[in-house]
């Protein structure tokens, strides 16, 4: 991989599609295999597929979720409490996995 340019960034799609795509899937992979698989999938199909990753600068990413993301898993039955607290804790994974496929941190430091 090349160096991460924070310019760049603003046209992720462009110039770091391969990088966001791997930051994603190591994401879907790790908690697949942690939590409900069943959960995992339905907001990996339904309200991650909307989201939106942004480089906030210092080596920290945000990723931006679609309007009401709950109200959109509609594939499985589970409490929003539930469903709000695996959606944080995969947000917060895939924002680890972007610092590391763009080199800010290591999977030690995580």
């Amino acid at each position: 991989m090349s160096d991460f340019d924070p310019e760049k960034f603003e046209d992720k799609y462009v110039h770091y599609f391969n990088e966001l795509q791997k930051a994603y899937k190591n994401a879907f992979n790790r908690l697949n295999e942690q939590y409900d698989s069943e959960l995992i999938h339905a907001i990996d199909q339904q309200i991650l597929n909307e989201s939106e990753p942004f480089y906030e600068g210092d080596g920290e990413f945000r990723v931006e979720l679609p309007e009401n993301p709950t109200e959109r898993v509609q594939a499985i039955v589970v409490d929003d409490e539930k469903l709000e607290e695996m959606l944080d804790i995969y947000v917060e994974e895939i924002e680890t996995e972007l610092r590391r496929v763009f080199g800010f941190e290591t999977e030690s430091e995580a």
